[in-house]
């Protein structure tokens, strides 16, 4: 069992487990890539329900903020003299933002408002395609906070996949959004480098093949992020919304 960083790794039956379900799912999700009609534009929200989904996302952010500073209060108590790991990622997390924020921005023929706000929502929303199905699988091997280990993952976890949720669906404030079979391909590919990761324990990105699977499948996440913005050419959307004079970044 691999004990680095910030989470137990995987090991045993476990693993294999873990790469079964994510490979099920991969294959899932390429499979209705197949036979996806799309691509469909996001189906974008009334006014008020755009106030409240900010609001929302705002709130999560700040209730995240407050939970994690107990948490790494209690952490600190409980494993005196622990140092943070060294993170290889977080480089390629900055870069991989950076990119999505200039190839949304100058890749649309929309306004210039509603391209700088899409491409704040793309790089806000491409990490967590990755991180959303990550934090799932490493919830329960974090290392455990007495006296109460569940109360504490609670405690991280719940209120950092509110920040995710919220955050992802802002995407829906965009009119440039569009799901395509593109997204879908990307998204399976990027679950199928999850399972290979697993295979491996899915530990912390200490040694050199979780750190590769760790930077392939988050290029991929920013790939797959990438799909829902970029200019689809010959391909014409199926249904094509109603025009509305009141749209979230016009």
């Amino acid at each position: 069992m691999t004990t680095e960083g910030t989470w137990i790794g995987y090991s045993g039956t476990a693993r294999i487990g873990l790469a079964v379900v994510l490979l099920a799912v991969a294959g899932g999700l390429a499979y209705a890539g197949t036979r996806w009609p799309g691509p469909f534009r996001a189906r974008k929200p009334r006014p008020a329900v755009a106030n409240l989904m900010i609001a929302a996302w705002i709130l999560a952010i700040a209730t995240f903020l407050v939970c994690v500073s107990l948490y790494v209060h209690q952490a600190r108590q409980d494993y005196p003299g622990r140092t943070a790991p060294t993170d290889p990622i977080t480089p390629v997390t900055i870069i991989g933002v950076g990119i999505v924020f200039i190839v949304v921005l100058t890749t649309s023929t929309h306004g210039p408002v509603a391209r700088l706000g899409s491409a704040a929502i793309g790089a806000l929303a491409a990490p967590m395609i990755f991180e959303l199905p990550f934090d799932l699988i490493v919830m329960t091997r974090t290392y455990p906070i007495p006296p109460d280990p569940a109360w504490y993952r609670a405690l991280f976890f719940l209120p950092l996949f509110a920040v995710e949720l919220t955050t992802l669906a802002l995407l829906t404030l965009s009119p440039m959004v569009r799901l395509s079979r593109a997204t879908l391909f990307c998204f399976a590919l990027m679950l199928a480098v999850f399972a290979v990761w697993a295979l491996f324990g899915f530990g912390y990105p200490s040694a050199p093949v979780p750190i590769t699977l760790n930077v392939v499948s988050k290029i991929l996440a920013f790939v797959t992020a990438l799909t829902l913005f970029l200019p689809l050419g010959h391909q014409a959307s199926v249904r094509r919304p109603q025009a509305s004079a009141a749209q979230a970044l016009k």
